[in-house]
């Protein structure tokens, strides 16, 4: 009988408890006192935000939103660029009924040209033809070379100087054009921001001080050797061939085919000899030009390795439950706050100009919260930090601490005490507890009289 009374009265104390937890919850009410947006600039005009983006205050939670912004504008290359356009004879064949090779290459070096100019005068451009030279006692010699124009960015200047260009030697000295074009280069400009751009419809087969046997070994190698002189020159090239209709045919008087010695020059569209080697068909000259004009554009304008961290107090972690309402559309993140730190970290490999990524989550008050919060005002976050590599590939590091703040507010009715409403009703709670329980004493004792 003892046994029965005391699980009766630990059960009703139980069922206090819970219905005076139950009762606490569902008394507060919650408030946004103040919900400012975390603004961080950083890049050259890129942003994270946290914001505010709705709220349930009926069921005491909010929703806050993460963006970031790649605002970079799309910068256009600066430095010093050269275009090495080849002008032998064989420039001048009809690729179709209107219009010769020559003509085609041309008109889009001017496109790219004016493109590239376009209010950009942070770019200089000189222009250098190649072939051999009409004197054929000079073919072999760095007069197979001709400079078009100095660098300069007057886009008029430079295209006249193109429409200006005209097929001369019947042969092809790519070594001299690469020579030539390479001393225009200034010391005032790093390797970075020089640019080589070779344009041609041939196959070496002739060089500075060659063997004079048209594809030979000594051709190609004196031309790759060139080539591969670059490297120390600039950072940025390209070279597009075309006009090779049947590769596999002998470049004679040499015994390789023209594939062959293409290869061995140039190498090949995956593994260049050096740069980017676009190896075409005459129908794509113009689609492959504007390919090299949007590479040109400078990979900067996408910020890398992003990492977003944002920090939350002790008081919502340990009173707020957290989840996902928007998972990121780009990048990775935490699958719920690290406790050690009290953050969720979301890492965005790259974002390019103009993307920007969102990621959403809530923060939903937990029945069995603190009740120590009543009536304090929360910060629901501690900071917002960003980590990126900028585009001088640079990593740096910027922060902001403003921050969201919620209230919890007890209801409490008007005819009871004010002071301690909770303490009341567990009071209260108290006394029933034990007439209850002396009351199920007097019915025990009564009925084991009878």
């Amino acid at each position: 009988m003892k046994k029965t009374k005391i699980l009766l009265t630990l059960f009703l104390l139980i069922t206090l408890i819970a219905t005076i937890s139950s009762a606490a919850y569902k008394d507060v009410t919650m408030s946004v006192v103040a919900e400012p947006t975390a603004t961080i600039n950083f890049g050259t005009g890129s942003t994270v935000e946290r914001s505010v983006i709705s709220k349930d205050l009926q069921n005491k939670e909010i929703t806050l939103q993460l963006k970031v912004t790649n605002n970079e504008a799309n910068l256009k290359p600066t430095g010093e660029l050269m275009l090495v356009i080849d002008n032998s004879q064989s420039m001048s064949a009809k690729i179709t009924a209107n219009q010769s090779r020559e003509e085609l290459v041309l008109e889009s070096a001017q496109t790219l040209i004016t493109n590239l100019l376009k209010d950009n005068s942070g770019l200089k451009i000189g222009v250098v033809s190649f072939s051999t030279n009409s004197d054929i006692t000079k073919e072999g010699t760095s007069e197979d070379a001709k400079l078009i124009s100095n660098l300069t960015n007057d886009s008029s200047k430079l295209n006249t100087a193109i429409s200006n260009i005209q097929s001369d030697g019947p042969r092809t000295n790519l070594q001299a054009g690469i020579s030539l074009a390479k001393s225009q280069f200034t010391d005032k400009t790093d390797k970075a921001h020089k640019y080589i751009i070779v344009l041609t419809d041939g196959v070496p087969n002739v060089a500075i001080d060659y063997d004079k046997n048209y594809y030979s070994d000594d051709v190609i190698s004196k031309t790759k050797s060139e080539l591969q002189s670059l490297s120390g020159i600039a950072d940025n090239i390209y070279i597009m061939l075309t006009g090779i209709k049947d590769g596999d045919l002998v470049a004679s008087p040499s015994t390789k085919t023209f594939n062959q010695i293409i290869e061995s020059v140039f190498g090949t569209e995956e593994k260049a000899t050096i740069g980017n080697f676009y190896y075409i068909a005459d129908d794509k000259i113009a689609d492959t030009i504007s390919t090299i004009y949007k590479s040109l554009l400078p990979i900067s304008t996408s910020l890398n390795n992003i990492i977003v961290k944002d920090y939350f107090t002790d008081e919502i972690v340990k009173n707020f439950d957290f989840s996902y309402v928007k998972n990121p559309n780009f990048g990775t993140i935490s699958s719920k706050i690290d406790t050690t730190t009290n953050s969720i970290t979301w890492t965005i490999p790259e974002l390019k100009s103009g993307e920007t990524a969102i990621v959403q989550y809530k923060l939903k008050l937990k029945e069995n919260f603190d009740e120590n919060i009543i009536n304090k005002v929360l910060n629901t976050n501690r900071k917002l930090d960003v980590t990126y590599t900028d585009s001088s590939n640079t990593t740096n590091t910027k922060s902001s601490d403003i921050t969201p703040k919620v209230k919890l507010t007890e209801n409490l009715p008007t005819e009871l005490p004010k002071a301690g409403t909770t303490i009341f009703f567990g009071v209260m709670g108290i006394v029933v507890v034990i007439a209850i329980a002396f009351g199920f004493k007097y019915i025990l004792v009564k009925n084991s009289m009878k």
